[in-house]
């Protein structure tokens, strides 16, 4: 889609795109360290994975109420 035709709030999400990237990651992250710290000998692996599945479901979570309706007047 061209750069024209997308409307404003395409725009304006796009132009965020970065920083809600860096804010995911950021969030991944600092759990991994978190993890770490609390739990020196644990799996890396095994503790991004599930930390990838909590903030999954929450992503599914905030799906659903999109889809219900619930931010359609925020």
């Amino acid at each position: 889609m061209a750069e024209e035709t997308k409307d404003p709030v395409a725009k304006e999400v796009e132009s965020r795109r970065k920083e809600i990237q860096m804010a995911l990651k950021l969030l991944f992250k600092l759990n991994m360290k978190l993890t770490d710290w609390d739990v020196p000998e644990a799996n890396d692996r095994e503790a991004a994975q599930m930390i990838l599945q909590v903030m999954q479901e929450e992503l599914d979570k905030l799906k659903a109420e999109v889809e219900a309706g619930k931010y359609d007047n925020y």
